[in-house]
């Protein structure tokens, strides 16, 4: 059965909620994971003994983190499938992992696993459904992207379609990984079985929320879509920004980091293919929306 890593990443702040994580990720079923906490340009506190620490000089983004946390585990060998947890996680489940091992067992071309989020009733937020209109959180099946906060990773489409975007810092690095992995012909799939039980959050509360969503939309267009699809799906996510009535200062912000993607370039520039974005099409979101 395949190797499972885990990579988590924490500031330093939830060394409770850090605690209880990692306790939950050594009650899974099968061989014990090779474990890494990443501390974010901060120290870490006390850790069990069979998790491995590294303390990073400084905040590098939720995707530099992760290609950190990566990178680690491909030094240290040994690992098939990362699985990466938000450090205020927790896996209700013991059997997730094996889960996890049986879904990339038996599917070579299964590239990433997204989780459930739910929090303590097993509500999932609108937001946490991979799909158009966030519907039906407990059906399980292809998707054309993935949530950062709990999801497994093959490793070796990691190495063909390379790292987390370390540009984008933060919001929808995981759309441009699964956009270069839909365009290499890697599948993904929502997995409601796979629960990480996660607080209810909104996305708003992070500072630079606004602006680099509207920074990272432009520059997924930038990077990934064809000429002819890029002012449709900037335009599209423009008016749906706005139709959602932010408060005046976020609006201000999403603007102002949309015109910063506009104006700052962010290589390599590699469309994905016209049929990418017919199997898109037909998994129920066009790279339009």
């Amino acid at each position: 059965m395949p190797k499972i890593g885990v990579v988590v990443l924490t500031m330093g702040d939830r060394p409770t909620e850090l605690g209880a994580l990692l306790t939950s990720v050594a009650a899974q079923e099968g061989d014990p994971a090779t474990i890494v906490v990443l501390g974010q340009g901060v120290k870490l506190p006390p850790l069990p003994d069979d998790v491995d620490s590294v303390e990073l000089p400084q905040n590098l983004g939720i995707p530099g983190g992760r290609n950190a946390g990566l990178q680690w585990l491909r030094e240290r060998g040994g690992v098939d499938i990362v699985v990466v947890l938000d450090d205020d996680g927790l896996l209700p489940r013991t059997d997730t992992f094996r889960l996890v091992r049986e879904a990339f067992a038996t599917r070579p071309r299964l590239g990433v696993a997204g989780f459930r989020i739910a929090d303590e009733t097993g509500t999932s937020q609108r937001r946490h459904i991979p799909r158009l209109g966030g519907k039906n959180p407990m059906q399980s099946g292809p998707v054309t992207t993935f949530l950062g906060g709990g999801h497994a990773i093959r490793m070796t489409m990691i190495d063909q379609v390379g790292d987390f975007p370390t540009q984008f810092f933060y919001a929808h690095e995981e759309t441009d990984f699964a956009w270069r992995a839909l365009d290499a012909g890697w599948e993904i799939d929502y997995r409601a079985d796979m629960v990480l039980q996660h607080p209810r959050t909104e996305a708003s509360r992070h500072t630079v929320y606004y602006r680099n969503t509207g920074r990272n939309r432009v520059w997924l267009a930038k990077r990934h879509l064809p000429a002819l699809l890029i002012p449709v799906y900037l335009g599209t996510w423009a008016a749906y920004t706005t139709a959602q009535r932010p408060p005046l200062s976020g609006l201000a912000a999403w603007w102002a980091g949309f015109f910063e993607g506009v104006r700052v370039p962010c290589p390599p520039r590699r469309p994905m293919r016209w049929r990418t974005v017919w199997r898109m099409t037909k998994l129920g979101r066009p790279p339009v929306i």
